[in-house]
């Protein structure tokens, strides 16, 4: 343990050298301060992209169709294709790695949805009851739509709560199992939701069974996309997956299934595995770049150790003459530089922490939630501590293992 009267030599020397100390200190609190920043800009980023996905599984695939590009067996380029009902049949009955599926009629006209005198123009989604998983969605109160809505052909839409909020006003806490005009048509409220990504637009959205939609809304068997998820570990089974579909849905629509115009397709997973890999990048970089500085600021530290080392050196030869032993000596020394890193470590530690608590609350559309692992900082700073004080020892050392006439005479 240190006595009050070291305590007291210490804090002497680091008045008699201010402009030492807070050079040093500074070096070491820059480390950390840039090492906290630059781990939470990099989780902020990755934050921000993860929750561009949070809206839709990471492993669906969306499927729509075009025109032909190029001509097939005889046929001229400049097709319609379009889906059926038998197409989704098709997918969710033949391919192998499917989870969920739903197709989807798109309504391009009115999309009017009114209560009382309440009257406003939301997008209509008509689906089948796999697509609340695809789209990651969270029901709030009620329930989605199911499988006998489908075969009963049910007037019953799920809505999300901010529809509810404006088309319900007070009425909103009650509006579970009431009536809202969907294009004129009463239908039944059966649940509300809410999109885990708050997107604006996926939030006055309201959904109806695709087979009731079909029929009151004239869309025959007809369906304007099909989506899914797949079950891959790997991005080679997802596009596997994806080649598996093109091949099918080519042979039954007579396409050339390597025409991209014919039928379009986006593969969530492939892009997901696609953003990790940039991000593993950017981890890579923060981490050379925090390193850099921390060592940055072990150097600063090792070479003010060893002006504090040469400048002493006449001091540790009188401290030897009167009785005092190398180990005392040296340990005084590198005391001295703990304090001052531990000090400014946390002073850099703290100023890090507190900027990334200012912004945690700014969300823009590819950066969200700055934050490092606390751990990581702390184990840092004492690296850092443990590092410099190290660097240090051997100049320490070398000085107290001179005899103290020699200590004495130097200049």
């Amino acid at each position: 343990m240190f006595d009050l009267d070291k305590w007291q030599e210490i804090l002497a020397t680091i008045k008699k050298n201010k402009l030492r100390t807070f050079l040093t200190g500074f070096s070491v609190a820059w480390g950390i301060f840039m090492l906290i920043i630059l781990l939470g800009s990099g989780n902020g980023l990755q934050n921000g992209f993860e929750n561009q996905f949070s809206g839709s599984a990471t492993n669906s695939l969306w499927i729509w169709t075009g025109r032909t590009s190029v001509s097939y067996k005889g046929m001229n380029p400049g097709r319609q294709i379009r889906f059926t009902n038998d197409d989704y049949q098709n997918l969710k009955n033949n391919v192998s790695r499917r989870e969920y599926i739903s197709g989807r009629f798109n309504i391009w006209w009115g999309n009017q949805v009114s209560y009382k005198n309440e009257n406003h123009s939301f997008g209509i989604r008509n689906i089948h009851p796999d697509y609340q998983y695809i789209e990651a969605l969270r029901i709030t109160q009620g329930r989605y739509i199911n499988q006998l809505d489908l075969e009963h052909h049910r007037k019953v839409t799920v809505i999300s709560t901010r529809v509810r909020d404006m088309l319900f006003r007070d009425e909103a806490s009650d509006a579970l199992g009431k009536y809202i005009q969907v294009n004129g048509i009463p239908f039944k409220v059966v649940g509300f939701f809410e999109d885990e990504s708050q997107n604006d637009n996926n939030m006055r959205l309201i959904y109806v069974p695709i087979t009731t939609a079909q029929m009151v809304f004239s869309g025959g068997n007809r369906l304007h996309q099909i989506s899914m998820t797949i079950d891959a570990n790997t991005l080679e089974e997802a596009r596997e997956v994806e080649e598996d579909i093109r091949s099918r849905l080519a042979s039954v629509h007579n396409f050339d299934e390597n025409d991209r115009r014919a039928l379009g397709t986006f593969n969530t997973f492939e892009h997901y595995v696609q953003m990790q890999n940039v991000f593993k990048g950017i981890r890579l970089f923060v981490w050379i770049i925090g390193i850099g500085t921390i060592i940055a600021g072990i150097v600063g530290v090792s070479n003010i150790m060893i002006i504090v080392v040469k400048e002493r050196t006449r001091e540790i030869g009188v401290r030897k003459a009167l009785g005092a032993t190398p180990f005392s000596v040296v340990s005084l020394i590198l005391f001295e530089s703990v304090v001052i890193t531990t000090v400014a470590g946390y002073f850099g530690l703290v100023l890090g922490v507190g900027l990334l608590e200012l912004f945690s609350g700014i969300e823009a559309p590819f950066f969200a939630d700055p934050s490092a692992d606390f751990t990581i900082a702390v184990s840092a700073t004492i690296l850092l501590i443990v590092a410099g004080a190290m660097a240090g020892f051997v100049p320490a050392r070398k000085a107290a293992s001179i005899k103290p006439i020699e200590a004495l005479r130097d200049e």
